[in-house]
């Protein structure tokens, strides 16, 4: 494990328990701010399909509801979960609500946003829905805007590549 890997870090599931990233060793990762008021929000059904096309052990999403963008989130907890689950019919991990930007952004959003940090990528989630790309070694390897849709061309093309463990 490097300093460049996600694997450095703990976030905390809904229920409270912390997970540490490094459960998530030798997997493709999407990792997604999202929340349930939003124009993009139907692309929880986008996430969800990606989920199941490439549905094995070595894919996984990983969501954080977020409130940093018009306050587009405004439930708490469990309740966030049931929201995505009755609404779009979602199977992925969703963690507790965090920050992903400015001063007190999650630990874990400091080191997406940052290049010097994961020597990848330094783009900040401008809006909610913003994709990080995360290899089998824990790694940054790209990122999405929200208006790139879960199931475009372009995410499933590199997601294939990572799958097949070539590097980008």
């Amino acid at each position: 494990m490097t300093d460049k890997s996600i694997y450095q870090f703990t976030v905390s599931c809904m229920n409270g328990e912390e997970r540490k990233l490094i459960d998530y060793k030798d997997k493709v990762l999407l990792i997604v701010n999202i929340a349930s008021e939003c124009g993009f929000t139907p692309q929880l059904k986008d996430l969800e399909d990606l989920r199941n096309e490439f549905s094995s052990d070595t894919f996984n999403i990983l969501a954080f509801p977020s409130n940093d963008f018009g306050g587009q989130e405004p439930l708490e907890g469990e309740s966030i979960i049931s929201f995505c689950e009755i609404n779009y019919d979602t199977h992925f991990d969703v963690f507790q609500k965090i920050r992903v930007r400015g001063q007190y952004a999650h630990p874990l959003y400091k080191f997406l946003a940052n290049k010097k940090e994961n020597g990848r990528v330094g783009a900040a989630p401008r809006w909610n829905f913003h994709k990080y790309l995360i290899n089998r070694e824990g790694e940054v390897v790209d990122f999405f805007y929200p208006f790139t849709k879960p199931n475009s061309g372009r995410i499933k093309k590199q997601v294939i590549k990572l799958l097949k463990n070539k590097l980008l």
